[in-house]
């Protein structure tokens, strides 16, 4: 930025006199140090005190229209980095930050600068989205990723240590100390470990993915269900990064030839979050995946999850049943175990007695007896379910019923008194009970067992911050019966910094519930197939996924296209990607 004059330093302090942002005297004191220091005028309230970088930046932000930023780790893509070359860009005072497709963003302390827009277009052959950054802010990155030969090692070393604190938990085939962990520990490795799992948080990451390659070493976040690399240090790092997970995840860092899971509680930015850590080996060497388990970003209340009107009424109808079974579906990775948190969030109290049986146990709750499956040892979901039924219980949750004897021991269990819920893997609401004839379950017992279906899928939100008007294509509004409102406006997200350029950010739930009536049991009893009791719900007025999400569409939370490709043929094949991550 170049240096302001008192006169329009006077306007700037002004305007954040006006926004409450400072006062008369601290203006006057910034002025009165300016003119022994010749700072600007921002870097003078911000060395008093009165103002924070963040501040400044979203506050000049304002006067020229344009997006602000504070530089940090993560936000920068070290190749992208060095898209413009390093005397060029210190010249220009421009540092190249993401690149999606075709558009770059870049921080620049002029981003009104036309000339600088337009030779920056002419080196990267790329549009740009200029972002506004303080001087001494981009000084500090430009040097730490233009450098000619960066040291990863000195760079990570350099870094301010991250807040991270690693605490003590259960150990899994704890493994003895080896060179390469004395190596690792108090290493430049450890802050890139932790650089990366705080990374993750801020972006509100579900999973992180350390990959090797024959280069270099990825490192993916799976951001509402898509994966994104942020991270790519080189290969010959990746064997001190697997030791270090290995190494706070308690397994054994001798073995690379079999998969190990581990578990890691950590504090970081003030908040307790839980990492289940697997490793697979494969012929580049060990993948792992941080499952990241934050139990402070996630809601279990059904309206924060988007579960609204009578569906609402209806799960709370079968959750406050004295007995029977209700059943979530859905692919893997559409939220079907927050859905069960959330009944359970309903009904623990100190008068009930809710136990789980979980594969593996994500959150843990207060009041709820929580199992954890353990097959190599022979405590399957089966075995549990039977010795659960003489501890007393009134709740029974079954993390997923897999097969025939699951399902049977959770109907006895709801025929006999107690309320059980459960996970299927199935498209739909109608195929629930297709899937439950497939297992060999009788039909009478399905009829006199199951309360309801609930099934469900995640869709990624319209990123707020850059919501924009659009015309979806005409065949796509054929594809859901609008072929009449072509000329009619819809929402979308353009991209911007907030969403890393997606134009999403966050997600959804969208919910079909189907409650076993009278009919309906008349209907599973004599067999009938999908067809006929597809055919009675839609006299009933019964409204599918496909119906539910385009109401998403209409109050302009998701994209059509965004809906179409979660509810394709009002349902997905189980085990397709989309909607992938979280909790399912």
């Amino acid at each position: 930025m170049a240096k302001m004059t008192i006169e329009s330093a006077v306007r700037l302090g002004d305007q954040l006199i006006k926004e409450g942002i400072i006062t008369p005297e601290q203006l006057a004191e910034a002025l009165a140090r300016q003119q022994t220091t010749g700072d600007r005028i921002g870097e003078s309230l911000v060395n008093i005190g009165a103002l924070s970088s963040g501040a400044l930046v979203q506050a000049l932000s304002t006067r020229l229209s344009v997006k602000g930023t504070v530089l940090r780790h993560g936000l920068i893509d070290p190749k992208v980095a060095k898209s413009i070359p390093k005397d060029e860009a210190m010249r220009l005072r421009v540092l190249p930050l993401f690149r999606v497709r075709d558009e770059m963003t870049v921080a620049m302390t002029q981003p009104q600068s036309l000339p600088t827009l337009d030779r920056i277009r002419t080196v990267t052959d790329c549009t740009v989205r200029p972002v506004l950054v303080l001087e001494e802010n981009l000084e500090e990155y430009q040097r730490k990723y233009l450098a000619e030969e960066v040291n990863v090692d000195s760079f990570l070393a350099s870094m301010e240590e991250t807040d991270i604190q690693i605490s003590e938990i259960e150990a899994i085939d704890e493994g003895p100390v080896t060179d390469l962990d004395k190596m690792v520990e108090g290493s430049p490795i450890v802050n890139l470990v932790n650089l990366a799992i705080l990374t993750a948080l801020r972006a509100k990451a579900s999973d992180i993915h350390i990959e090797p390659d024959r280069d270099a070493t990825h490192v993916r976040y799976r951001i509402d269900g898509y994966l994104r690399e942020m991270l790519k240090p080189p290969k010959g790092m990746h064997a001190a990064i697997v030791s270090r997970i290995k190494v706070i995840g308690r397994m054994d860092i001798s073995e690379k030839r079999l998969p190990q899971e581990g578990r890691v509680h950590i504090t970081a930015d003030g908040r307790e979050v839980d990492l289940r850590v697997s490793t697979m080996p494969t012929v580049l060497g060990e993948k792992i995946v941080l499952r990241i388990l934050d139990k402070s970003m996630i809601s279990f209340e059904l309206g924060d999850l988007g579960v609204r009107g009578q569906d609402r009424a209806a799960i709370e109808t079968m959750i406050r049943s004295p007995y029977g079974l209700m059943l979530v579906t859905g692919p893997t990775g559409s939220g079907k175990t927050t859905t069960l948190y959330s009944a359970l969030d309903l009904l623990r109290d100190e008068a009930t007695n809710i136990v789980t049986i979980e594969d593996p146990v994500e959150y843990q709750l207060p009041l709820i007896n929580q199992i954890q499956v353990h097959e190599s040892v022979g405590m399957t979901f089966v075995r549990a379910l039977r010795s659960i039924l003489r501890q007393d219980p009134d709740v029974i949750m079954v993390g997923e019923i897999r097969d025939e004897q699951t399902a049977r021991v959770a109907i006895q269990a709801a025929l006999t008194g107690h309320l059980v819920l459960s996970t299927l893997h199935t498209n739909d609401c109608p195929g629930g009970v297709a899937r439950l004839l497939d297992m060999g379950i009788e039909p009478f017992l399905i009829a006199s067992s199951v309360l309801g279906f609930v099934a469900q899928r995640l869709a990624r939100k319209i990123c707020t911050s850059c919501k924009a008007s659009y015309y979806p294509a005409p065949n796509l509004l054929e594809r859901v019966g609008w072929e009449n409102r072509t000329n009619e406006l819809f929402q979308k997200g353009e991209g911007c910094r907030e969403c890393g350029n997606t134009g999403f950010r966050g997600r959804v739930g969208m919910y079909e519930v189907m409650l076993l009536d009278t009919e309906i049991k008349r209907l599973v009893q004599e067999e009938q197939g999908q067809s006929e009791l597809r055919a009675y719900l839609a006299q009933t007025g019964w409204r599918t996924l496909r119906d539910k999400a385009l109401d998403l569409v209409d109050s302009g939370e998701a994209t059509l296209e965004e809906v179409l490709r979660v509810t394709r043929n009002e349902g997905l094949d189980v085990g397709d990607p989309s909607g992938r991550g979280g909790a399912g």
